[in-house]
């Protein structure tokens, strides 16, 4: 047994494209001018699936997470951005007894939850069904291209 992530962004058509995790990687450490010129200027939904492997086949979808992707003009990741967001969806994370404390206060600081759920989406039934066959082989997808 072993684990295998997978990358999707989403198209406007509401399907899922495969981006080379190591392509993402490298954006996400701007170790390399890497583009996304079919999605440059734009917000794009992300999701990053962990599935399990049998002998090399994918069995099942462990693990699902799903973020918004600002892409810009030059095509290039908006990579201080995101990361602004998932340090913010980790504060929120982490702080569960003072967001109940908070919850008592009548001034409650949210600016990390407004932060979070700016890089977070949730998707619909038919979309998140077309994501786990992607991950898991049974239906075929589109590359997203990448330049450097």
């Amino acid at each position: 047994m072993g684990m295998s992530s997978k990358v999707f962004l989403v198209s406007p058509e509401e399907m899922p494209e495969a981006l080379a995790a190591a392509a993402f990687m490298r954006m996400l450490r701007q170790e390399s001018p890497s583009r996304l010129p079919d999605f440059a200027g734009q917000r794009v939904r992300q999701a990053s699936i962990t599935v399990e492997l049998g002998e090399g086949t994918p069995l099942r979808v462990v693990h699902r997470t799903f973020s918004m992707l600002d892409i810009g003009a030059d095509g290039v990741l908006d990579v201080a951005r995101l990361s602004t967001q998932q340090v913010a969806r980790m504060a929120d994370f982490m702080a569960p007894e003072s967001q109940t404390q908070a919850a008592k206060a009548p001034i409650v600081d949210a600016a990390n939850r407004f932060i979070a759920r700016g890089g977070y989406w949730q998707p619909d039934d038919l979309l998140l069904r077309r994501i786990d066959a992607a991950a898991l082989g049974h239906l075929p997808c589109r590359r997203v291209r990448v330049l450097r």
